[in-house]
């Protein structure tokens, strides 16, 4: 069973694309430029209403999107880098990049982060390397690669077992590579099939034998609108029911589109659990 008593965390998203694929997270203008006034006041809202952490990226992760390259992904990013220790002296930020030139150009503008990778260090050999040496808080997904055949990246005999034993190897990883702090995210949507997607949230609380943090981003995704025959603006009150669910079953950190809802999910189940704790 869960510690009700637990250190738990939302993490709010803010997205400098303009094609994620929840329309509300987007913060790029038709020029491919960004309103700073208005993503300064998006982030100190989401601060408002309860976040640990927000979580910014520009390079959507939807299935079928195009990446940015580096340069372009910088010149995203750079405008709300240069301002954020500024503007938020106390905030605590992490920045979704698989590139490790961009968490160097991060760091030298803002300092402390948490570096948010969806490939665990897959997709880029310096990224390991790169957050140890700087001494970074890091994020590792599970995505399963890169493989053409998707039916292959969909096959598990276990999914919450491979998943754990992927993770027992990534460590070893981050330990050589000077990683001490890291957190652990399944990577709900990434390389599993609807069914696969619930069954690993049904068994999330043996991800705990890891011995890490456990981040979920299922926010609005369509393992809950596709199954409710729904839109991602359309599924806020089910994935406060998932967030429930994550949280009874050991989830730390909640990657998520509406921060005050699910602010308000955390406080019941610190009720529903009887915790003494109060909401961080």
């Amino acid at each position: 069973m869960a510690d009700p008593d637990r250190e738990i965390s939302v993490m709010g998203i803010l997205n400098l694309t303009d094609d994620s694929f929840y329309a509300g997270s987007r913060c790029l203008g038709a020029d491919g430029g960004i309103d700073l006034k208005q993503v300064i006041g998006k982030i100190r809202q989401m601060f408002a209403d309860g976040a640990g952490i927000v979580d910014i990226g520009a390079c959507s992760s939807r299935p079928g999107a195009v990446l940015p390259d580096s340069a372009e992904e910088w010149r995203r990013l750079r405008p709300l880098i240069a301002v954020l220790r500024d503007e938020f002296p106390d905030g605590l930020f992490s920045i979704d990049t698989f590139r490790a030139d961009i968490v160097s150009k991060c760091h030298d503008a803002l300092g402390h982060f948490i570096v948010n990778d969806i490939s665990a260090g897959e997709d880029d050999p310096q990224m390991l390397e790169t957050v140890g040496s700087l001494g970074l808080g890091y994020i590792a997904m599970h995505k399963r690669g890169r493989p053409a055949d998707m039916q292959e990246r969909c096959s598990y005999r276990d999914v919450a077992g491979e998943i754990l034993e992927y993770f027992e190897d990534f460590g070893v990883r981050a330990g050589k590579a000077g990683i001490r702090e890291w957190i652990l995210d399944p990577g709900f949507g990434f390389a599993k099939t609807l069914d696969q997607n619930y069954a690993l949230l049904r068994d999330l609380d043996r991800l705990t034998a890891a011995g890490r943090k456990i981040l979920i981003g299922i926010s609005r995704k369509s393992m809950i609108y596709r199954l409710i025959n729904a839109s991602p603006e359309d599924s806020m009150t089910q994935t406060q029911v998932l967030h429930m669910a994550a949280l009874e079953r050991g989830a730390d950190i909640l990657r998520v589109h509406d921060v005050a809802e699910t602010v308000r999910t955390v406080r019941l189940y610190r009720k529903l659990e009887g915790s003494a704790a109060d909401f961080s």
